[in-house]
């Protein structure tokens, strides 16, 4: 196999485990009140993670194991780096590392889960356009 089609190889599989969070976001959130917003929050977070790492990949860019978005941003030129505010990057970054865990934080609130899910479609359309079309295609099993 040569070098790019094993860059697009595992490009394909940051995306297909980046598309399994939105799925078990979008299944969790019919719960409604009972809805662990904790765990969507953290299916967004992870959306977004693993669609900036896809795309490092593809750029052959090195990048260290971090649940910080900032810091993965930082590696993306700024041409080419998804929309997302600062206040956006830390929301995301708290949803892997501080509200997964047991702490004294608020309960989330249904309104910013929603938005969460909204920022991870959105950061996940981004990436996907700047993608090549051979790599958007289904990996083979």
């Amino acid at each position: 196999m040569q070098r790019d089609e094993q860059v697009i190889k595992v490009v394909r599989e940051w995306m297909e485990k980046a598309e399994n969070d939105p799925k078990n976001a979008a299944f969790t959130l019919k719960m409604g009140e009972d809805c662990p917003t904790d765990t969507v929050c953290f299916h967004a977070q992870q959306c977004v993670e693993k669609y900036l790492k896809a795309f490092l990949t593809f750029k052959t860019v090195d990048f260290p194991k971090t649940h910080d978005m900032g810091e993965l941003l930082a590696l993306i030129s700024e041409s080419a780096r998804p929309q997302l505010a600062v206040a956006e990057q830390r929301r995301l970054t708290a949803y892997a590392t501080v509200t997964r865990y047991p702490g004294d934080y608020e309960p989330i609130p249904l309104a910013e889960v929603r938005r969460a899910v909204a920022i991870a479609r959105r950061v996940r359309k981004e990436v996907r356009a700047l993608l090549p079309k051979n790599a958007l295609r289904e990996r083979r099993k």
